[in-house]
């Protein structure tokens, strides 16, 4: 991977994550909130899904 693919991926990442707090700031800080309350165990969860479905998805691409 050459550092433009990197550094588009990472802008994509970035207006992707700013689209909701955009578009829906109340829904968008209701979820941000719900997520405050979770324990670290349940966040590490989701964190790791996250990186799998996306692993999963460059395997896919790639």
């Amino acid at each position: 991977m050459d550092s433009d693919t990197f550094w588009s991926a990472l802008a994509l990442v970035l207006v992707i994550e700013g689209l909701l707090p955009f578009l829906s700031p109340g829904s968008w800080r209701r979820g941000f909130n719900q997520l405050m309350q979770l324990r670290d165990g349940q966040l590490r969860f989701f964190g790791l899904c996250s990186i799998l479905l996306g692993l999963f998805l460059l395997w896919l691409l790639g």
